[in-house]
């Protein structure tokens, strides 16, 4: 017999926007659940990078992903939201106040709105098009996630990309590695102008070396074993550059699964809102975060909670409709008992 759950809000994404939607949803007395395909709470930066510093959260000049989730984790333990992982949410169905989800592993929830917080979906990373790159990712010698910076300690590290991860972890491995090479086809990296800075000054100390304008062209090495890492430049002119570890940072592939079958509008694989409330094309379906698209959007988990709580106090007159909302500060609110 299915697990039949009744709930205000379902909340599918159980990252950084989708915990902090728990809060939003529990400041309004609305209760919720989690459902995520991930086997814990706080999406990619549990999964993938925990040890990566974010450097744009409110109040922390840095703070570790990890960090982040502990933290968001405290924040919503006072509204005791179920959860229910490594599962996906299969069939979406009904309307409006009163939404049917069920999951892969057979739970049914009935819920008066939802909110996606997928962030980039079913997500795996683009790899770069080398011959014999399986056996290098089978040993570890090439990883497209860092879990622990320690594992890198006194290597030679190669990171290939020019966006935000490759700066992030240039940044984050310099004292770390034995030796990071930054290889990328042009000298403008897209990445925060701050933290892009940090790496030109880093790289003007002899800290970090700059491979540009190189793109990867070849592993060598035997038995999973990374001996080197060969490049070329735009004109076909190689050269090797000795490593342990190659870092591709290309970003990831965003697969979203069941969602894309619902009938939402979408554009280039994101769900289109409005912006002032963050509500899908489907009445009481609400998204945020990096799924979420709509002019002006910018993919900053800072942006996602601030549509956290626009999402909540949207979903407001759903679950009270005779209840009119009179809006306080948390200050002098407080948390509701």
């Amino acid at each position: 017999m299915d697990d039949i759950v009744t709930t205000d809000v379902a909340i599918v994404g159980a990252g950084p926007v989708g915990l902090f939607s728990v809060f939003e949803c529990g400041m309004l007395k609305l209760s919720s659940v989690l459902v995520d395909t991930l086997p814990e709470v706080g999406g990619q930066c549990a999964a993938l990078y925990p040890e990566k510093p974010i450097y744009d959260i409110p109040a922390y000049p840095s703070i570790a992903a990890a960090g982040l989730i502990e933290r968001l984790e405290a924040q919503i333990a006072p509204f005791a939201a179920r959860r229910f992982l490594n599962q996906q949410v299969v069939e979406l169905s009904g309307v409006v106040g009163a939404f049917e989800l069920r999951t892969s592993a057979g739970v049914v929830i009935k819920a008066k709105a939802v909110v996606i917080a997928a962030g980039a979906g079913a997500f795996g990373p683009n790899r770069p098009p080398l011959q014999g790159l399986e056996a290098f990712e089978a040993s570890g010698a090439v990883k497209y996630y860092v879990r622990r910076r320690e594992d890198l300690r006194g290597k030679r590290v190669v990171i290939a990309g020019g966006g935000d991860s490759a700066v992030d972890w240039a940044l984050a491995l310099h004292d770390v590695a034995a030796e990071v090479h930054v290889v990328h086809r042009r000298p403008k990296f897209r990445a925060a102008p701050e933290n892009a800075a940090q790496l030109d000054a880093l790289a003007a100390a002899g800290r970090v070396a700059m491979v540009i304008p190189y793109q990867l062209h070849a592993l060598h090495g035997e038995d999973g074993v990374l001996e080197s890492v060969e490049v070329a430049d735009l004109d076909g002119g190689t050269r090797r550059i000795a490593a342990d570890i190659l870092l591709p940072l290309f970003g990831l592939a965003m697969e979203l699964g069941p969602i894309a079958q619902w009938g939402f509008a979408m554009e280039k694989h994101h769900l289109t809102v409005t912006p002032a409330t963050c509500e899908t094309s489907l009445p009481g379906v609400f998204a945020i975060g990096d799924v979420a698209s709509y002019p002006g959007k910018l993919k900053l988990i800072l942006q996602g909670f601030s549509e956290a709580a626009m999402a909540a106090h949207a979903i407001y007159p759903i679950v009270y409709p005779d209840t009119a909302l009179h809006f306080e500060y948390s200050t002098s609110k407080g948390l509701p008992t």
